[in-house]
């Protein structure tokens, strides 16, 4: 059970992000896989329509993703009208470039070259998760930086004079599995709630 629960502290964001992502998608498909479904008539003279279905999938996709990977995936500690949108456009716009990715192999496999729509919908939603992630944690909910010597700090604050030289590599790694790396670089280089 230790072990489980280690592993679990350890890969905790990717888990919730398996989690909600698996329910982003679960969203995604019930909506598009049921236009597909109720336009499939419809769809064997004006094949476009996959892409309208998919459109309609993805907005409803989208705020649910942005929502729950906020609150309980990246924790972002954002406040204030303008933080969050920030985050809500920079979010939407690499969804935005996942769903061009998405609509590209769907465009080239089910339209113009007619095979199974829902083989190539799951192969598309794999990539697209990836990309989601690494977009969602290099670019949207990212920490603030941690600076070190005096330096700016993301958010262009001035840094904590306390700050001028790293803890060192054996105590970092000492200090890690005890106290989580966040909140010992909390208490060894003096942020005041910047993280």
């Amino acid at each position: 059970m230790k072990a489980i629960k280690a592993l679990w502290q350890k890969y905790r964001e990717q888990g919730l992000y398996l989690i909600f992502g698996g329910l982003t998608t679960a969203i995604d498909w019930v909506i598009s896989f049921g236009l597909y479904y109720l336009w499939s008539d419809a769809m064997q003279t004006l094949p476009a329509l996959v892409h309208v279905a998919d459109v309609i999938a993805w907005v409803a996709a989208v705020l649910f993703a942005f929502v729950t990977n906020r609150i309980f995936v990246f924790e972002s500690k954002q406040r204030g009208f303008l933080p969050i949108t920030r985050e809500l456009l920079t979010f939407s716009g690499g969804r935005v470039f996942t769903l061009l990715l998405q609509e590209a192999i769907m465009l080239v496999f089910v339209t113009w070259l007619g095979l199974n729509v829902y083989v190539f919908r799951i192969v598309a939603a794999v990539l697209v998760i990836i990309l989601n992630y690494i977009i969602s944690k290099l670019l949207v909910f990212r920490r603030k930086s941690r600076t070190w010597g005096g330096g700016e700090t993301f958010s262009g604050e001035k840094a904590s004079p306390l700050q001028t030289s790293p803890p060192s590599k054996s105590l970092q790694k000492r200090h890690r599995s005890a106290f989580g790396t966040v909140p010992f670089l909390k208490l060894v280089s003096g942020f005041r709630g910047s993280f």
